[in-house]
């Protein structure tokens, strides 16, 4: 690491290997010379004059770019690309003459581009889908444990925590929907020209227009893509990364929206992420155990969100067949989009995979607020032995409003069930009251839920996707 200059903290910090090496400049340069192969292989065998010689000799030297000759080059013609074509061809002199033979820059830049970016989705893909095996593995160990449900972030009816885990789950699930439909859209660019016309390939096959047509479908294939966008202007449509960074924002919000309740969770002292046994939460309080990890994919979370405005914007504003003002701002945007999604989906993995639940303050908490939600029941039950139902409604109204301020404002423990038992009116004993005091009647078919959505919808992903699983996740910081 420099220490003399900016460092990028997605690189230092955040993003594994794996995704940086993807977003590196030799992935970049082996493509290029990969699409100058495919173009002189498709050339040759639609009948142009180039000899297995030539192809054989690029192939030669497909990997081992002479990158010193190449910034040499650059420094004087400043064009990457006209630089890489001359580096490539002091390598290869007998084939010097047909290296992107027809082609302009986007042909190299643009396929490679998609390239990296369908790499890059089978690699977040591969992270996500291991995201949601370990929240299937969680909903499933604790679908029974009843706990606290809350809307406004106010008690309500109890659910169980392997249900509130099917709601992360199911949101990661839709993104993974969204993911594979934008990576099996994916298509190259092919070779177009200069405006999209492939005016340079009617001088090259003399106006033959059936020749022309085979170009692009046999690209693709050798490149390992079904097929070409049908038309462009020089550049495939920015478009297609305005899609690509809308499946990392909505994975960064699903994220998200998990790390924060497993931060409300964990204030709560129900649920807690992971914590290093040397890990110091506080350079001041040395008791505390901050949800660092669950903070940081908040963070990256919102940089994902924020950053696929860039696309957008950039897609909106190009004029005509191109413009250049999209350049540096996807050399930014989707290359940090893409290793910040790597950051939090290992986060994601990490906490997950060694969250710890406190079942007895989870009870605790529940058995504080049940008499209130009890209620009904108790109502019910009244009613059967006798009572009158408007009649037992406004008591337990009554009494409800007295443990609240028992509660409240005595700072004391909930007694609704006391006052309930000391009114002649419910004819039942607090012992009788009590053995009503079972949390998992009142989850209603939140265990069941969780049992139907694993098998309906979970498992068959997992098991479509089974050589995929058993990542873990390394957390540099």
């Amino acid at each position: 690491m420099s220490t003399d200059r900016y460092n990028s903290p997605l690189s230092e910090r955040y993003a594994s290997k794996e995704m940086q090496y993807i977003f590196s400049p030799d992935m970049k340069f082996r493509t290029w010379r990969r699409l100058w192969i495919a173009l002189a292989e498709t050339e040759k065998e639609l009948g142009l004059d180039i000899t297995q010689e030539q192809i054989d000799e690029l192939k030669a030297h497909q990997d081992d770019i002479n990158y010193d000759v190449a910034k040499a080059r650059e420094k004087e013609v400043r064009h990457d690309v006209m630089s890489h074509v001359y580096a490539y061809g002091q390598q290869c002199p007998k084939a010097k003459g047909i290296i992107h033979l027809g082609a302009t820059s986007c042909y190299v830049g643009d396929n490679t581009d998609i390239i990296i970016m369908a790499e890059a989705l089978k690699l977040v893909r591969k992270k996500l889908v291991n995201v949601i095996a370990e929240l299937a593995k969680f909903a499933e160990k604790y679908k029974d444990l009843p706990t606290l449900a809350f809307t406004h972030f106010q008690p309500a009816q109890p659910t169980t925590v392997g249900k509130r885990a099917t709601l992360w789950t199911q949101e990661f699930v839709m993104d993974l929907e969204d993911l594979d439909y934008v990576l099996n859209s994916l298509k190259l660019l092919g070779s177009k020209g200069t405006t999209g016309t492939q005016a340079s390939f009617l001088e090259l096959f003399n106006g033959d227009q059936e020749t022309i047509d085979k170009i692009d479908p046999m690209i693709a294939e050798k490149m390992g893509f079904k097929e070409c966008y049908a038309v462009s202007g020089q550049t495939y449509s920015r478009k297609v990364d305005t899609r690509v960074a809308n499946i990392l924002a909505g994975i960064a919000a699903s994220a998200h929206k998990m790390s924060n309740d497993i931060r409300l969770l964990q204030h709560l002292k129900e649920v807690e992420e992971p914590f290093e046994k040397s890990q110091i939460g506080s350079s001041a309080m040395a008791y505390k155990r901050n949800p660092m990890r669950s903070e940081r994919i908040a963070s990256l979370s919102r940089y994902v969100m924020i950053d696929a405005l860039n696309p957008a914007i950039t897609s909106a504003t190009q004029w005509f067949e191109r413009t250049l003002d999209d350049s540096a701002n996807k050399r930014l945007s989707i290359p940090e989009g893409f290793l910040a999604i790597d950051g939090i989906l290992d986060l994601c993995l990490n906490v997950v995979d060694g969250l710890v639940v406190y079942d007895k303050v989870i009870r605790k908490h529940m058995m504080s607020e049940l008499p209130f939600m009890a209620t009904e029941n108790i109502m019910m039950d009244a009613v059967k032995a006798g009572g009158d139902r408007q009649e037992m409604h406004e008591k337990i109204r009554v009494l409800s409003m007295q443990a609240g301020a028992h509660v409240k404002q005595e700072g004391k423990d909930n007694n609704l069930l006391e006052l309930i038992a000391a009114d002649p009116a419910f004819n039942m004993t607090l012992e009788e009251l009590e053995k009503s005091m079972d949390p998992s009647k009142y989850v209603g078919r939140a265990p069941v839920q969780v049992e139907a959505f694993l098998k309906n919808v979970v498992n068959p992903i997992l098991e479509e996707n089974k050589d995929l699983l058993g990542m873990t996740a390394e957390i540099n910081v």
